[in-house]
């Protein structure tokens, strides 16, 4: 059939658009008209056509079992994207994460990659010409479709789940209600659509150095009762972290580097099986404010860094609600603690063998080039 047709579908209202939006937006509509007035096929398109259209939320949860609209997969990813017309550096590393994802990606025909945004209003629309930049004359044989999520709705959706938790698990500035949106991947499984059923969340700070699709296979992989996938911390945080609970009981692998500790988990890269979450009436009773205090106070645990926080504490207890991905599916590249009182026994915690799939850039740390 050729080359598949590569749909970019940016959501966002159309009063917000600038005029050049709106050109894109009119030019768009009459070549849907015009595919649907002369034919239906996909391959009456050249190979090089690429169609860009509004899409509202509802039309990707629409399709059944998360199959697209041609009977195909739907392969889901969300990334944070708020703040990110204030920064030229996430700029630089969205741009890095975008072009290297794009590259190395191949889906089979009818597979769709479905992008998700989490962004304010300004964020989106610097967002959207971004993205038509990097998609445009991208030489794709699959289809990505983008959705934009307004930050300000689904932090009001997550609020009530979350408060209770953040207190253990946030920096301290009381901006709690702003802070809870760093608290998606926690509760996702409550505020996304029942029909959809997995999902990646990834950071912006990456680098990709393998086909994505690879990473949703290894959603195949989790054991039973595992409900999220998610790979280990590479420095000693949690030593730090929970230095109170280690000084109390000296034996024990808390916060002790691989293969033997319990290093605790990063969150750049999460494989979420929400469906398993929904499912899970331990990782349910997990998020009651109760239960997060008695585990919170159990391990005098007392982090900053959100869901990472979270997933780590009760991973501390609960091992059996994780998948162990390998460390080269987020090789973390920060080397902040090294420096920072942790020098003698950081490369243990640092070190990761085997093939590098996604490099994580955390703690503005540059990334090896090609």
């Amino acid at each position: 059939m050729g080359f598949l047709v590569l749909i970019v579908r940016i959501m966002g209202r159309i009063s917000t658009f600038r005029s050049y939006q709106f050109v894109l937006l009119l030019a768009a509509t009459l070549a849907v008209i015009a595919f649907y007035y002369f034919g239906s096929e996909r391959h009456s398109f050249s190979s090089t056509t690429k169609r860009i259209r509004q899409t509202q939320e509802s039309d990707i949860f629409r399709s059944r079992k998360g199959s697209s609209e041609a009977g195909g997969q739907l392969y889901h990813a969300l990334m944070m994207f708020t703040k990110v017309d204030r920064s030229r550096s996430l700029q630089d590393k969205f741009r890095v994460a975008m072009l290297s994802m794009v590259k190395l990606a191949h889906f089979l025909e009818g597979e769709v990659l479905v992008l998700h945004f989490v962004s304010d209003q300004a964020s989106q629309e610097l967002g959207q010409r971004m993205l038509q930049e990097f998609l445009q004359d991208a030489p794709f044989k699959y289809e990505v479709s983008i959705i934009f999520h307004d930050v300000v709705e689904l932090t009001q959706k997550l609020f009530p789940i979350v408060e209770a938790m953040q207190k253990h698990f946030s920096a301290g500035s009381g901006a709690y209600y702003s802070e809870s949106i760093f608290f998606l991947s926690v509760a996702m499984h409550h505020i996304m659509p029942e029909s959809l059923t997995r999902i990646v969340q990834l950071d912006l700070d990456l680098k990709y150095k393998t086909n994505i699709r690879d990473l949703f296979q290894e959603f195949d992989k989790f054991p039973p009762g595992a409900v999220i996938g998610i790979t280990r911390e590479m420095q000693p945080v949690y030593r730090h972290t929970f230095w109170l609970y280690r000084k109390e009981n000296p034996k024990t692998r808390v916060g002790e580097p691989p293969p033997e500790g319990l290093p605790g988990f990063n969150s750049g890269v999460m494989l979420l099986d929400l469906s398993a979450m929904r499912a899970s009436t331990l990782y349910n009773q997990l998020l009651k404010p109760s239960n997060v205090a008695k585990l919170a106070e159990q391990y005098r645990f007392k982090g900053h860094l959100g869901d990472q926080d979270f997933f780590t504490m009760i991973g501390m207890e609960h091992p059996e609600l994780f998948y162990s991905l390998a460390c080269g599916w987020n090789r973390q590249l920060c080397t902040w603690w090294r420096d920072h009182g942790y020098g003698d026994v950081f490369q243990l915690y640092y070190g990761c063998d085997g093939p590098v799939y996604i490099y994580h850039g955390n703690c503005n740390s540059p990334i090896p080039d090609d």
